[in-house]
C-alpha cells in the first residue's frame, strides 16, 4: 500500500509551526525560540508519533493576552510584508529539488504568478508582474530556481534603491531547513490524475 502523501506534511508542521512563531515574533515581540513547554504560544501543532494517526493542535492566546496584543498591535508594514514574503519564497527555493517533477515546474510558476495577481499591495504586486514579464520564472533545478530568483530579488532591490546581494551566496543565506533526513524537501509525486 502507497504511503499517505499528507503523512509527511503532519510529521513537519511542528517544524513549520516554530518557523512561523520565529517570523511571527518580529511582528508580537515574543521570543523567537519558544520552547516546547511555552503554553504562551501564538499557536503549536504537534503530530502523533504514530504514522497512521498524525493530528494538529493548537493552542490559542488567552483573552487577556489576546486583548493586550489587539491594543498594541499594529498593521504590518509593506517593508515588513515584504521581507516576510522574500524570506518564504527564499526558502522555498532553498528547498526546491534537483530534479523537480514537471509538477513542482508547474507549482513554482503558478505561485509566482498568483503573487503578482494576489499580492496586498498592488503597487508590489504590478511592480512583479512587469519583473515576471522580462524575467520569465526559471525553474528546470534547484540552483536555476534559486538563482532567478535571486537575480528578481535584486531588480527588485535596485528599484528601491537599496543594494543588490551576491547571487553566488544565495544558498549560504537561504540554505535547506535543518532537517531531520531532510524530511523537509519537497516532495514530488508522479501520480497521474489523468491518462
Amino acid at each position: 500500500m502507497s504511503e499517505n502523501p499528507f503523512l509527511s506534511l503532519f510529521q513537519n508542521l511542528e517544524k513549520i509551526s516554530n518557523s512561523i512563531q520565529t517570523h511571527l515574533s518580529t511582528f508580537i515581540a515574543r521570543p523567537a525560540n519558544p520552547s516546547r513547554a511555552d503554553n504562551n504560544a501564538l499557536f503549536s501543532v504537534s503530530s502523533s508519533p504514530k504514522p497512521s494517526a498524525p493530528s494538529a493542535n493548537f493552542q490559542a492566546f488567552g483573552p487577556e493576552e489576546v486583548l493586550k496584543k489587539v491594543q498594541t498591535a499594529a498593521p504590518v508594514t509593506k517593508e515588513e510584508l515584504g521581507r516576510a514574503t522574500w524570506t518564504f519564497i527564499h526558502t522555498l527555493a532553498a528547498q526546491y529539488p534537483d530534479k523537480p517533477t514537471r509538477q513542482q515546474k508547474k507549482d513554482v510558476k503558478e505561485l509566482m504568478a498568483i503573487l503578482s495577481r494576489m499580492y496586498p499591495c498592488q503597487e508590489c504586486a504590478d511592480h512583479f508582474k512587469e519583473i515576471l514579464r522580462a524575467n520569465p520564472v526559471q525553474a528546470a533545478s534547484h540552483t536555476e530556481f534559486s538563482q532567478w530568483l535571486c537575480h528578481v530579488h535584486n531588480v527588485v532591490n535596485r528599484s528601491l534603491g537599496k543594494s543588490v546581494f551576491p547571487c553566488e551566496r544565495v544558498d549560504a543565506r537561504w540554505g535547506k531547513l535543518e532537517c531531520e533526513l531532510r524530511a523537509c524537501d519537497l516532495q514530488g509525486t508522479s501520480t497521474k490524475f489523468w491518462d
